[in-house]
């Protein structure tokens, strides 16, 4: 888990990308697999990007916009001239709404492309961010009121590009989209202690049935895949990044029998645990 304190003091790192490809002494883009403990927004204006968030792939060779949240097991795999800004901004100083569109969202965060207008938007606001994000001016009351303006400002564009790219219908904002967001949350909450979409519907004091249709319906997925996913990302995270044992992670994830644990792994990821572990620290 790796945070911003060795390279900043406020919590905010801010760097131009200028035709950068992946080099092995890259400190900042290059840390293996890894957690960190910030958000990190990244603008791509041009170039080719591949990396995996949560063990799953994600490339994109043309400009767009993409968030990693706090927590998510990522790696770059591969960087190619690219151009573009890079911003790691520790928990506390990322607005209330912009936390609520990404670890709320709705669909899994993907890079979404932007057009030539908003390119200008973001290349303005970044490089004014990182123009006044000095030590000086972070150590004023004044400076550091203008800096975080500035950082609302541009994180708050790539909220709001991102919800206009995944709006869902009009039909779908009332009762079934908020209802499918107190699940979601309360997933990443329970899902070591409640295992089955029966408990998450007595818990929100709804019916399993409705439960189903209204996640199905804005999601395109059933609840139990998404209380699977949580406990299929959290498997891999403890596979890879501790040594405990397949029956511990069993145990730590709230399965008495870690048996049924190996083999609902084997059945959602293809492998075993201890097989999905051995490639893993190849």
């Amino acid at each position: 888990m790796y945070d911003l304190s060795g390279i900043s003091q406020h919590g905010i790192v801010v760097e131009s990308i200028d035709k950068r490809t992946k080099s092995p002494d890259d400190n900042l883009f290059d840390k293996g697999i890894h957690r960190d403990s910030h958000y990190i927004f990244t603008f791509l204006e041009s170039g080719h990007v591949k990396m995996m968030v949560d063990f799953k792939i994600v490339e994109t060779q043309e400009a767009a916009v993409f968030c990693v949240l706090p927590g998510q097991v990522h790696q770059g795999l591969m960087m190619k001239d690219v151009s573009g800004w890079f911003l790691g901004v520790k928990v506390d100083l990322v607005p209330d709404f912009v936390r609520y569109v990404f670890e709320e969202c709705m669909v899994e965060i993907q890079p979404q492309k932007v057009d030539a207008d908003r390119i200008e938007k973001l290349n303005t606001c970044a490089k004014m961010l990182q123009n006044y994000c000095t030590d000086e001016m972070l150590s004023s009351k004044e400076g550091f009121f203008i800096v975080q303006s500035l950082l609302n400002a541009y994180t708050g564009i790539f909220a709001h590009h991102f919800l206009n790219e995944n709006k869902p219908e009009s039909s779908k904002e009332n009762r079934a989209l908020q209802l499918t967001r107190q699940f979601r949350v309360l997933v990443r909450k329970e899902f070591k202690t409640l295992k089955s979409p029966s408990l998450y519907a007595e818990a929100l004091h709804i019916s399993p049935g409705y439960l189903t249709e209204v996640v199905r319906k804005i999601t395109g997925k059933s609840a139990l895949y998404w209380i699977q996913k949580e406990i299929l990302v959290e498997a891999k995270r403890l596979l890879v990044f501790t040594n405990l044992t397949v029956k511990q992670i069993a145990h730590e994830l709230g399965y008495t029998d870690h048996t049924y644990f190996t083999r609902l792994f084997s059945k959602l990821e293809g492998r075993s645990p201890s097989d999905f572990r051995d490639s893993s620290q190849k």
